[in-house]
């Protein structure tokens, strides 16, 4: 039996996706902030331990509420790492602020903290720790610096939900996280993410900006006789329909990340002896740490190597991409941000590396047909420069 094509991602239903949707229907309500959102929010404030979950449209949504409560103006310089997404940026952009653009380390993929502290200027308003395939930055160390410095520590925890750093989930460290429920993540709703609000100083506020500018909670729960304007805000979000489709995926979500582990962990022992044969780096992961099998990469030799494995992967039916170009060489990263420092490091994983097929409905023979060829192209590569 064919197993052709293998796309490099695949939405899914997993549980009661389409009953909760119709449900919501029923219920007289599918504009947002209802029975849904609330369940979903309940759930993840348990799951995670957070003090205060508010659903958005998406995780760019949440990083520009995240702007929003740090305080982020025209004149202020944000820290963030170059090889993210645009949105890690653009939500800080959007307020007038500068990304600074530090480099990554060359094993975890996320913010080198040895450099960050010489990134910092009396501009600096906040660090913005990006959890790359679900590994954790070195939150211990950004925690002490923005202790130090005053700034706020907000997370990018867009591809880590579920993830841990000890005994803390991923996102609920710093100040701000968010979290992202794209259809290419573990956990999915279409476009839909969170904001987790560990600050308890900033829930109040979190949930004016959430409710458009508002004081509509308060006026439900009976503290003022009318709701008015009180702040800047947004309609941040999503309706009920991707809450329902959400909560689903919520009740799955150990059972989802736990069948991706597998895949992942089956990546990992079929493309361990092409590493031994220094043909290519797999993934890193900490010790005593489990990958939650969001991402599964590859770093070539460099970029031409890259670029006819892809090449070779396409024409065995094989969706496999790269990552992301630099923000700090992009034409807008160039003209709204400032890198710190070369950025060698980030330069030259975004050249190597490359994302291969991940998705939940992928199974182990399918893992074997994508290893089988990579570990052909290596054996072959001759024939493919």
């Amino acid at each position: 039996m064919s197993i052709l094509p293998i796309p490099f991602a695949k939405p899914f239903i997993v549980g009661k996706e389409l009953f909760y949707i119709a449900q919501a229907v029923i219920n007289g309500s599918i504009s947002g902030d209802g029975q849904f959102t609330r369940r979903c929010q309940a759930w993840l404030e348990t799951e995670l331990h957070c003090k205060k979950v508010l659903l958005t449209q998406s995780c760019t949504a949440a990083l520009e509420m995240s702007a929003i409560l740090a305080d982020v103006g025209p004149g202020d310089e944000v820290i963030m790492p170059s090889f993210t997404f645009v949105s890690t940026a653009n939500a800080f952009v959007l307020r007038g602020a500068t990304p600074v653009f530090v480099d990554i380390r060359p094993d975890t993929l996320n913010l080198d903290e040895s450099l960050v502290e010489a990134a910092i200027t009396g501009r600096t308003k906040a660090i913005v720790a990006v959890h790359y395939a679900g590994q954790p930055c070195a939150m211990q160390a950004l925690e002490a610096l923005c202790k130090k410095y005053n700034i706020k520590l907000i997370e990018d925890a867009a591809q880590a939900i579920l993830a841990f750093d000890e005994s803390r989930a991923l996102g609920t460290i710093g100040d701000l996280g968010c979290l992202s429920f794209h259809e290419t993540k573990n956990i999915i709703s279409g476009e839909g993410g969170a904001l987790l609000i560990n600050n308890p100083e900033l829930i109040e506020r979190a949930e004016i900006i959430w409710h458009k500018g508002t004081n509509r909670k308060a006026f439900f729960q009976g503290q003022v006789d009318k709701y008015t304007w009180v702040d800047i805000g947004s309609s941040f979000l999503p309706s009920e329909l991707t809450a329902a489709f959400l909560f689903a995926q919520l009740e799955q979500a150990k059972r989802i990340n736990s069948n991706r582990r597998a895949l992942y962990e089956k990546y990992m022992q079929l493309l361990q002896p092409l590493a031994d044969a220094g043909h290519l780096v797999l993934p890193y992961v900490r010790d005593g740490h489990r990958s939650i099998g969001h991402i599964f990469y590859v770093l070539c030799k460099n970029e031409i190597e890259r670029k006819n494995l892809i090449h070779y992967l396409t024409k065995q039916g094989i969706n496999a991409v790269f990552h992301y170009v630099p923000l700090h060489n992009s034409p807008a990263g160039m003209r709204l941000g400032r890198a710190h420092g070369d950025l060698n490091v980030t330069i030259d994983v975004s050249m190597r590396l490359l994302r291969l097929p991940m998705f939940n409905e992928m199974n182990h023979d399918q893992v074997r047909f994508v290893c089988h060829h990579v570990t052909h192209f290596f054996q072959n590569i001759a024939l493919y420069s």
